[in-house]
C-alpha cells in the first residue's frame, strides 16, 4: 500500500479543526472528564497535551487491568511498538514503528532504548523482567536522542515505577493459573520518620513450560520449554534532609532459573536430499517433517537451561536551589549476567550444541552518572536545561558451539555426496564430538555527552523547542579465538585432489562445508586481536508549537538521532573463490558504522466533547542512513550497515470516556511503511555476504506491519453492598509482516489480534479483589521471529532447506487474588 498523503492532511485537517467547531451538536456533558495527564519526556513534569512530541502512555492502573509485567507484554497497549524474543528470553528487541535492532548478538546496542527510573539499559534484552509496581510508562516515538541516554534513535520505552508513601500502605497478590502457573507478590510502602520513606516490593512466579519437547536418546532429560521460574525484590527509600532535596534510592535483584527457547519447524524441504532427510538419516525421528509448526513440538537432545542475574543500585538527587534553578543528579551501578545452554541445531540429533553450566554467557557491568540543571527566566516564558551523561559499560562474552556425536555423519551425508574419502580425512580428524569453536569477547564502552534542550515562549501561544546533544563515543574489543579438530586448512590444501575426484563445483561445495566460521582455524592465528572506535556526533532537535486554544496545540519538529557504530561479536570471513580454488580467510574486522536519522513530524494535541476525548495525531517521516541489521544466514550472524531505509506514516493515539458511566476506552493506530530504500551488493560494507540479503533492497523492512492498532476497555461499576465490578479487554491488531531479517517468505506472519481480558469482583474500597484473566484470549498461534535452521539452509534451494521459529505463548488463564491496606 502506498503511502497517500492526501489522506494524512485528511486526517490531519480533522484534527485541526478548533474544539468549538467539532463541538457543534456533539453528546451532551456525561460530567465526567479526562484527567491531566503528566509526563516527563522532556526531562520536565508537562502535560501530555503540552508536549511536542509523540508519546503513549500508560498509566499503572491499565498495566495491572491489562496483564502486562514486563516490556513485551506492553505491545498489547501500544501501537507501532513490537518486542520480541528468540533463543532465551534475554534476547529481547524492541521495535517502534517497525524499526529497531535485533538482540541476539550483544555487539550491537538496541534502537529503542528502555530508560528505568532514569537508568538507561545497554539491551533491550537487559531491561526485561518483571516489573514490579509501576506508576507509569511512557513510550516516546522517533528518536529522542537530545535527552535519554543515547542509541535512541527509534524511540524510547520510559519506565517510572511506584516510589515511597508518605503514609502507610500494603498490598499483595496471589495467582494460580493453568500450566501449573503460580505467583506471589507483596509490597509495603510507608514513612521511616520524620523525613524517611520506603518501598519494598518482592515477588516470585513459576511456569510449566508451554512447549513439548522430543529429546531422543539425550542427555536432555526435561521434555518441556519455555518454563518460567524467577524471583525479584526491589527497595526504595525517599530521603528529604532538608525542604530544598529529595534523595530516592533504588536497589533491585532479579534471578531467573528456567528453560528456552526451542525453536520448531517452521518450513521443512522435502525433497529426498533436504536437510531434514540427512537429519533423520542419522537418527531417525529427529526432526518433524510435517512442518505442524503450532502443535508445539520441538525437539531438542541438549538442555537449554538460562541462568539470569540481574543487580543494581541507584541514586538520584533533586536540590531546589532557588530562583527557578534545579539540580538533578542520577548515579546508578548495575550489572547483568546470563549463562545459557542451547541445542543449536533444533532437533533430537546430536549436530551442535552449547553447553549448560556457565560456559556460555554475556555479562555487562554499567557505571552510569547523569547530572541536569533546569531552571526558567522571564516570568517562566524561558525553561531552560543543560546536563551532561557518561556511561561506562564492560561487556564480556563467551560462546562455545561443539560438535555432536552425530554431526560428521550428518555433515557426510549433507555435503560429502557420497564421495569415499577425502584425502586422508577422517571423522576423528574433521569434527570430533565435543570440539568445535570457543570464543571470549572483552568490550569496554565508554559514552561522554553534553545535552540542552530549552523552550522560549516566543508569544503566549507560539513556542520554540531548541536540542542540542554533542556524544563522544569509544569501544575497545579484545577477541580471542580458539577452534578445536577443524578441518578447514587441510581442505583448501586438499582442493585440487578433490577437483579431479568429483569435479570442482563439488570440490567448492566441500571445502565452503568444511570452512563454515566455526570450523576456521585461520581465527586461532589472530591471537588477542584488538579493534577501537571513536564516533564523535552531534544530534539534536527544533519543535515549533503553536496553542490555538485550551483544547488543541499543533506542532511541527525536526529531529536527529544518532546510535553509534560498534563491533560483531561473532566470527567474520571472507570468502574469495577463484578457479584455484575457495579461499576462507579469517576477517579481524568486525566493526559496523554508526546508524543515523533525519525525523520530520506534523502533530496535532487536542481535546474534544468538554475533554471527555483526547486525540493525538502526528505525520511522521524518518529517514535512516547506515541501518544497522543483524542477520542470522543457518551459520552466523552477519552485521550488515543498509544505506538507507525509509519509514513514513501516521501515529494516532486516544482516551475516551463515553457517556456510560465507569467505562473509559484507550487505544490508537499507527500506519507505517518502513521500507529498505534500494541498493546493490556494492553499496554494503562486504559484498560477500549479499546473497543472504538479496531479497531486502526496496522492501518492507522485517517486524514492520504498515497497520498495528490498539484499543483496551475498562468498566467499573458498585454493585451495592460494598462490592465493586471490574472488567478489562485489551486488544492488538496487526497487519501482515515478515519476522526474518533476510525476510524470506515463510517468515511472514499474517495479520492477527491478540487479546487479553480480566474480569473481577471486590470490596468498593479496593481492599480485596478476585480476578479471573486470561492473556491471548481466543489462543491466536503466532511467530515471534523466524530463522534459518542452523547448518541446514541452502539459501539456492529452499526444496531442501528447513527454516525454523520462534513463536508467541497460547492462551493462558487464571485467577488472582489481590489484597490493599
Amino acid at each position: 500500500m502506498l503511502f497517500r498523503t492526501s489522506a494524512v492532511a485528511a486526517v490531519l485537517a480533522g484534527a485541526f479543526a478548533t474544539t468549538a467547531q467539532a463541538q457543534t451538536g456533539a453528546q451532551e456533558e456525561s460530567g465526567r472528564e479526562i484527567e491531566e495527564i503528566v509526563v516527563t519526556a522532556q526531562k520536565r513534569e508537562q502535560s501530555l497535551q503540552d508536549v511536542p512530541i509523540v508519546v503513549t502512555t500508560v498509566s499503572g492502573e491499565l498495566l495491572k487491568d491489562a496483564g502486562v509485567r514486563d516490556i513485551r507484554d506492553l505491545t498489547v497497549l501500544t501501537p507501532g511498538l513490537t518486542v520480541t524474543s528468540t533463543s532465551n528470553e534475554s534476547v529481547v528487541t524492541a521495535r517502534v514503528r517497525g524499526v529497531g535492532t535485533v538482540g541476539d548478538n550483544p555487539g550491537l546496542e538496541s534502537s529503542v532504548g528502555v530508560v528505568i527510573d532514569g537508568v538507561y539499559r545497554p539491551r533491550n534484552g537487559v531491561s526485561f523482567g518483571d516489573l514490579g509496581q509501576v506508576s507509569r510508562i511512557e513510550v516516546l516515538k522517533g528518536p529522542q536522542g537530545t535527552l535519554f541516554g543515547k542509541n535512541t534513535s527509534a524511540g524510547v520505552i520510559n519506565v517510572i515505577t511506584a516510589g515511597p508513601t508518605r503514609d502507610f500502605q500494603a498490598e499483595g497478590e496471589a495467582t494460580y493459573g493453568n500450566y501449573d502457573q503460580w505467583g506471589l507478590t507483596g509490597s509495603v510502602s510507608g514513612p521511616l520518620s520524620e523525613d524517611a520513606a520506603g518501598h519494598l516490593f518482592v515477588g516470585t512466579r513459576q511456569r510449566d513450560g508451554y512447549q513439548k519437547i522430543v529429546t531422543g536418546p539425550g542427555p536432555r532429560t526435561e521434555r518441556r520449554d519455555n518454563d518460567q521460574d524467577f524471583w525479584t525484590v526491589r527497595g526504595q527509600l525517599l530521603l528529604t534532609p532538608i525542604d530544598q532535596v529529595d534523595i530516592r534510592i533504588i536497589a533491585d535483584f532479579t534471578k531467573r532459573n528456567e528453560s528456552c527457547c526451542v525453536g520448531t519447524q517452521l518450513f521443512v524441504g522435502q525433497a529426498a536430499n533436504s536437510r531434514a532427510s540427512f537429519v533423520n538419516a542419522v537418527r531417525p525421528g529427529s526432526l518433524d517433517t510435517t512442518a505442524a509448526t503450532f502443535d508445539r513440538r520441538g525437539y531438542a537432545n541438549r538442555p537449554t537451561d538460562q541462568d539470569v542475574e540481574d543487580k543494581g543500585v541507584s541514586a538520584e538527587i533533586n536540590w531546589d536551589l532557588g530562583s527557578g534553578l534545579k539540580l538533578t543528579s542520577i548515579t546508578a551501578i548495575r550489572n547483568w549476567r546470563t549463562e545459557t545452554g542451547q541445542d543449536s541445531d533444533f532437533t533430537a540429533a546430536d549436530l551442535v550444541y552449547r553447553p549448560a553450566g556457565g560456559d556460555n554467557f554475556v555479562e555487562f557491568g554499567q557505571l552510569s552518572q547523569e547530572i541536569r540543571l533546569a531552571g526558567d527566566a522571564y516570568d517562566g516564558r524561558f525553561n531552560w536545561l543543560v546536563g551532561a551523561f557518561y556511561a561506562n559499560e564492560d561487556l564480556k562474552s563467551r560462546s562455545v558451539l561443539n560438535y555432536g556425536a552425530d554431526y560428521y555423519a550428518y555433515f557426510a551425508g549433507r555435503v560429502l555426496s557420497g564421495v569415499p574419502a577425502l584425502i586422508g580425512l577422517t571423522p576423528g580428524t574433521i569434527f570430533q564430538a565435543g570440539n568445535g569453536s570457543d570464543d571470549r569477547y572483552t568490550q569496554s564502552s565508554d559514552t561522554i555527552a553534553l545535552f540542552t534542550n530549552n523552550s522560549f515562549a516566543i508569544t503566549d501561544q507560539l513556542e520554540l523547542t531548541v536540542g542540542l546533544r554533542f556524544t563522544r563515543d569509544e569501544k575497545k574489543l579484545f577477541s580471542r579465538y580458539t577452534t578445536t579438530g577443524s578441518s578447514c586448512d587441510q581442505a583448501e590444501a586438499a582442493f585440487g585432489s578433490l577437483a579431479g575426484l568429483v569435479g570442482q563445483a563439488t570440490a567448492t561445495t566441500i571445502v565452503g562445508g568444511l570452512c563454515l566460521n566455526a570450523q576456521n582455524n585461520d581465527f586461532d592465528e589472530l591471537g588477542t586481536y584488538r579493534q577501537k572506535r571513536v564516533e564523535e556526533e552531534f544530534s539534536g532537535t527544533a519543535k515549533l508549537a503553536y496553542r490555538w486554544n485550551r483544547d488543541l496545540m499543533t506542532y511541527a519538529s525536526y529531529s536527529r538521532g544518532y546510535k553509534a557504530g560498534g563491533f560483531n561479536l561473532d566470527r567474520e570471513q571472507r570468502i574469495v573463490v577463484t578457479a584455484a580454488g575457495p579461499n576462507f580467510t579469517a576477517d579481524p574486522d568486525t566493526s559496523f558504522r554508526g546508524e543515523f536519522v533525519d525525523s520530520y513530524e506534523l502533530g496535532a494535541k487536542t481535546s474534544w466533547f468538554d475533554r471527555t476525548l483526547m486525540l493525538n495525531v502526528a505525520a511522521f517521516y524518518q529517514k535512516f542512513t547506515d541501518f544497522q541489521l543483524n542477520t542470522f544466514v543457518g551459520t552466523a550472524f552477519v552485521v550488515e550497515t543498509l544505506p538507507e531505509v525509509v519509514s513514513k506514516g501516521v501515529d494516532v493515539d486516544f482516551i475516551y470516556l463515553p457517556p456510560i458511566d465507569g467505562l473509559t476506552l484507550q487505544g490508537g493506530v499507527t500506519y507505517a511503511e518502513t521500507e529498505i530504500q534500494p541498493f546493490t551488493a556494492a553499496d554494503l560494507l562486504n559484498p560477500t555476504r549479499f546473497n543472504s540479503l538479496r531479497r531486502l533492497p526496496g522492501a518492507q523492512l522485517s517486524f514492520a506491519p504498515l497497520w498495528s492498532a490498539s484499543l483496551a476497555g475498562s468498566y467499573e461499576r458498585e454493585l451495592g453492598n460494598g462490592l465493586k465490578f471490574k472488567a478489562n479487554l485489551s486488544g492488538k491488531y496487526t497487519s501482515r509482516y515478515n519476522t526474518g531479517s533476510d525476510l524470506h517468505p515463510s517468515k511472514i506472519q499474517d495479520e492477527m489480534v491478540l487479546v487479553n481480558g480480566r474480569v473481577g469482583i471486590g470490596s468498593d474500597d479496593d481492599r480485596w479483589t478476585v480476578e479471573l484473566w486470561s492473556n491471548n484470549l481466543f489462543d491466536k498461534d503466532y511467530v515471534q521471529v523466524g530463522f534459518n535452521g542452523p547448518f541446514q539452509v541452502d539459501e539456492n534451494n529452499d526444496s531442501i532447506s528447513v527454516y525454523d521459529a520462534f513463536l508467541g505463548a497460547p492462551r493462558t488463564y487464571g485467577v488472582t487474588l489481590r489484597m490493599k491496606y
